[in-house]
This record gives structure tokens, C-alpha cells and sequence, in this order.
């Protein structure tokens, strides 16, 4: 599986799809700080009307309470993670990886040497796992030189605490992009890959059944969803129940990935 997995990082490190992806997640956390520094900083309000930003300023009279309470980890969470923009991003990776295999007939010539199929799955899991890894220390590091340019717009805060949050937030990622990944498996299709990456990442598909089963008092099921968890997570350890997301994730990472290698095993390539 180790040749497997370093083919997986190689194709990885030689895709530009990867790395427009991650110029987006940052050039996502500029733009933020950037607003966020302009309506919620007095530097920032002064310095807007002479860029032709005032208009903002005169929305949020109040923009000094933005802040309030606010580390370095709420501050880069609510840029790109809280609202469904990184799930979309590492969907969308992952199902361009996979798909990618199917489309060009590379897989019959993967499972000719690799006959053990779970060998496939285990490697596309690990490499997407790694890219994810490397998307939040990336992301969350360029956050923070992004919060000393903009004079220490808020505090960093214990660095256990992101230590914790990275460490769940990259099993429920981690957990996402398998999805994906069986999806991909069992359909073989790019476009039903992106379909479920938008509607899953985004929570389209979520509200609409949760406002449903809400009627009968059924509902409870979308406070362990991936994407509800992804969005309201903790961003500190506090108690047991903090770890909530954490096993959220490995249970679903455990169970997408037997669904998968079980997909694949019964396909004909």
C-alpha cells in the first residue's frame, strides 16, 4: 500500500488543481480579515473612508463588538471553515482525485498490480488525510501571520487550544472527503462526485430533511451530522462532552472507508 500511497502523494504535489484550492482557502481568510479589520477596528474605520470603503463603517455603527471575546481560532474558523467553504473545497478535491483514476482507465492498471482492493481505498484515504493536514496548518498559519500584519486584530489565545481544535476538525474533514471518496466509488461519475460535495458541504440537502423530520420530533439525528459538527464544534477543550466531534469523525472516517473498500470489491473494473 506504501508504493501506492507515495504514487497518490506524487500525482498530489504534480496537481495544480490542489494548489489553486489552496490560494482560494487564503486569499478567502485575506478578504475577511481584511472587512473584519475595517468595520471592527478603529484603525480600520478610519482608514476606510479614504479607500472608498466607508459605506461599511456606516453599516456596522457597532462594528467594535465584532471582536469581542473573539481568539485567533474563532477569527479563522468563521473565514473559511464554519460556513461550509473548506468542506467544498477538500470535497471537491478528493472527488477530482478519485474520479480522475476512472476516467482515464488508470485504475485497471492499479488493480492489476494491487490486487487487494483495500489497498486502493486505504491509500486515497491517507493521501486525502495528508492534503487535509496540510490545507489547516497552511490555513490556519497564514491566519495568524494574517492577524500580526493587521495589528493583533484579536488574541491568539492557549495553543492547546488549537491543537484540539485541528485535531477533531481534521477527522471530521478527513471523515467528509471519505465520503466523497465512496461516492466517487460507487458512481464513477466527476459531476455526481461535485453534486454531492455541494450538496452535502453546503448543507442543502440537510436543512430541508431535517425541517421534515423536525415535524415528528425526529431532528435530533442532524446534531451528528458531519457538516453540523464541522460548523459548531468546539474551539477548546472544556469537558467529555467536547470530544463529541472528535468521535463523530472516526466513526464516520471508520465507516466510509469500510463502505468503500466493501464498493469497490464488488465492482467490476
Amino acid at each position: 500500500m506504501f508504493n501506492l500511497l507515495r504514487m497518490d502523494l506524487y500525482r498530489m504535489i504534480r496537481s495544480k488543481a490542489v494548489y489553486i484550492c489552496l490560494v482560494f482557502l487564503l486569499a478567502t481568510i485575506f478578504l475577511c480579515y481584511g472587512i473584519v479589520f475595517l468595520v471592527g477596528t478603529s484603525q480600520g474605520q478610519e482608514l476606510a473612508p479614504r479607500i472608498g470603503m466607508g459605506v461599511l463603517t456606516e453599516e456596522y455603527q457597532d462594528g467594535n463588538n465584532l471582536l469581542e471575546g473573539v481568539t485567533v481560532i474563532e477569527m479563522i474558523r468563521q473565514s473559511f471553515m464554519d460556513g461550509g467553504c473548506y468542506s467544498l473545497v477538500l470535497g471537491i478535491v478528493a472527488a477530482l482525485f478519485v474520479c480522475s483514476d476512472f476516467q482515464s482507465g488508470f485504475v485497471k492498471n492499479i488493480m492489476t498490480l494491487h490486487r487487494k482492493r483495500w489497498k486502493y481505498i486505504g491509500s486515497k484515504l491517507m493521501t486525502i488525510g495528508i492534503v487535509n493536514l496540510f490545507y489547516l496548518i497552511t490555513c490556519f498559519g497564514f491566519g495568524m501571520v494574517m492577524n500580526l500584519l493587521f495589528h493583533r486584530m484579536v488574541p491568539f489565545g492557549p495553543i492547546k487550544d488549537l491543537v484540539f481544535y485541528l485535531t477533531w476538525a481534521w477527522f471530521v474533514m478527513t471523515a467528509f472527503a471519505a465520503l466523497i471518496i465512496m461516492i466517487c466509488i460507487l458512481t464513477r461519475s466527476i459531476g455526481a462526485g461535485i453534486a454531492a460535495v455541494i450538496l452535502f458541504g453546503s448543507g442543502i440537502i440537510l436543512y430541508p430533511v431535517m425541517g421534515i423530520t423536525n415535524l415528528f420530533g425526529l431532528g435530533e439525528w442532524f446534531n451528528y451530522t458531519l457538516y453540523y459538527n464541522i460548523s459548531t464544534g468546539p474551539s477548546r477543550y472544556q469537558t467529555t462532552a467536547d470530544l463529541k466531534a472528535l468521535v463523530i469523525g472516526i466513526c464516520f472516517l471508520a465507516l466510509y472507508g469500510i463502505l468503500s473498500m466493501t464498493a469497490l470489491a464488488k465492482q467490476d473494473i
